[in-house]
């Protein structure tokens, strides 16, 4: 039995949690990154969705065993799936400096973007914004704002890359909450229920 959907967030640094819970496949891919940055943001979402997972749970987040598969990929890729709680919803993303991860019954889908600096990043609302929001989306804050809340829909199962720019996204019957973290990070969790925010243990 669940207590609702939670997400966390922070710095890679602040989730404080051994490397030990990792399976051998994730283990693996963290080995595979060219930059301590990028390996550490992976391996703190990898480590951050147990803990989300375990508050969720009521349980012990280092008894949890994170599992992804994909049809093309293979192991260590696709949707995340807790092993002792498979109808769980589980998400995680990270950037460069920020992770992010929620759990929760139903439909979950988290994700971070890191706003880009300068002019209205153009090319990129061609990629994610149907023709309506172009109209109405004029900076960058609101354009990442979308393309974070979008992908965390992807991660849904609601939606896809190459739909992103045709679809208008009813969010009646989603709940969604977002913060924007230190070095503009937008977050968004995408919820069928109302989400809390917790403190990253």
């Amino acid at each position: 039995m669940t207590i609702g959907p939670v997400a966390m967030g922070g710095r890679p640094d602040e989730v404080r949690a051994p490397e030990d819970w990792l399976t051998p496949v994730e283990k693996e891919r963290a080995a595979r990154f060219a930059f301590d940055a990028d390996r550490a943001a992976f391996v703190a979402a990898h480590l951050l969705v147990r803990q989300c997972a375990a508050a969720a749970l009521g349980t012990r987040p280092e008894e949890l065993t994170l599992l992804q598969h994909c049809d093309v990929h293979g192991p260590g890729h696709g949707r995340p799936s807790i092993e002792q709680a498979p109808s769980l919803g589980v998400s995680f993303s990270h950037t460069r400096g920020y992770v992010c991860a929620a759990a929760g019954d139903g439909r979950v889908g988290a994700d971070a973007e890191r706003v880009p600096a300068g002019p209205f990043d153009a090319a990129l609302a061609e990629i994610a914004l149907s023709p309506g929001e172009r109209r109405r989306v004029s900076g960058n804050d609101e354009l990442i704002r979308l393309w974070a809340r979008k992908e965390a829909l992807i991660k849904r199962g609601e939606l896809s890359l190459d739909r992103m720019r045709t679809a208008e996204i009813d969010w009646t019957g989603r709940h969604v909450l977002e913060w924007t973290a230190e070095g503009g990070v937008v977050v968004a969790i995408v919820t069928d229920l109302p989400a809390r925010r917790l403190r990253v243990p």
